[in-house]
């Protein structure tokens, strides 16, 4: 190869992750994603009704292995998506600020809080039930233990402006809790939310935990809140029309509805996303007796 010939550049192809592997949209349709001084960066699938279909077939088919998998191991699991989004870090630095428009140093602080975030979440996995649960004093010879179980396959509208550190806040409590999820990324910008599904699948997270899908948020709404196997949708990334809407849908099949709200991401998280699609299982069990006394236990 002659030193004066120019090397052509290798554009990357972004793809949805459902099920554990990249498809195109069944649909074939794509749409242009620019930065915040319109220069192009990519096109991207524009996700149908029929992928946000597949999205939760394989959301279900996961959730029972997910959510039977021992708190600790969820633990480890999410601990390696921060060490595999540790070893990317340039990548996500370079497109959180061509997504939000921010300086280099600026998307470095955010790619790292959400790295962070990962790990922090990682370390409750095996705690929260600890938080939420626990022996119940009744008057009788019983025992009365509550303990929390995930909802279920969870759709999560990913806030529209904070495109990575918000993406995060909202797909790791979901998932830490043991339930799937079917995320909708930012409309405007979809591109961390879509590399992050390459990091998902290369961090021993089963296929179909998480399920990612490009594309306008009102279209894809809909279907998911009006789908009788979401058990519960979060609505951060509506609007107030939108979402009153999809609060509307999702009451068909009495689904748990987080409504949307002013939140600052860069704060502590809190339990609040965690607790929010928890379910409380609470189980009687006979003392018994001790002894010729009768004595109870």
């Amino acid at each position: 190869m002659s030193e004066s010939s120019t090397r052509l550049s290798v554009f990357k192809t972004y793809k949805l992750y459902v099920g554990g592997k990249f498809p195109r949209s069944e649909s074939g349709r794509v749409y242009e994603v620019t930065d915040s001084k319109g220069k192009w960066l990519a096109n991207v699938p524009q996700s149908s009704r029929k992928d946000a279909r597949d999205a939760v077939v394989a959301a279900r088919k996961a959730f029972g292995g997910w959510s039977g998998a021992t708190a600790y191991n969820r633990g480890q699991i999410l601990y390696r998506i921060a060490e595999m989004l540790e070893g990317r870090r340039e990548q996500f630095v370079r497109e959180v600020a061509d997504a939000e428009g921010l300086s280099k140093s600026k998307a470095a602080a955010v790619v790292d809080a959400a790295i962070d975030r990962w790990v922090w979440y990682a370390g409750w996995t095996d705690k929260i039930a600890q938080v939420v649960g626990g022996a119940n004093p009744v008057a009788g010879p019983y025992f009365n233990l509550s303990t929390p179980e995930p909802t279920g396959v969870v759709t999560v509208l990913a806030p529209q402006e904070s495109s990575f550190l918000g993406l995060v806040s909202v797909i790791a409590p979901v998932i830490a809790t043991g339930n799937t999820a079917v995320v909708v990324t930012s409309e405007r910008a979809p591109l961390p939310a879509l590399s992050l599904g390459e990091v998902l699948a290369t961090s021993d997270l089963p296929g179909g935990v998480v399920n990612i899908l490009s594309g306008r948020a009102a279209e894809l709404g809909p279907p998911l809140a009006a789908h009788q196997d979401v058990n519960a949708i979060d609505l951060t990334g509506a609007d107030a029309e939108l979402a009153r809407e999809l609060e509307i849908a999702a009451a068909d099949n009495l689904k748990r509805v987080l409504r949307p709200r002013a939140v600052d991401f860069t704060a502590d998280p809190g339990t609040d996303r965690m607790t929010a699609f928890l379910e409380t299982k609470t189980v009687w069990h006979p003392t018994g007796s001790l002894g010729a006394s009768g004595s109870a236990y």
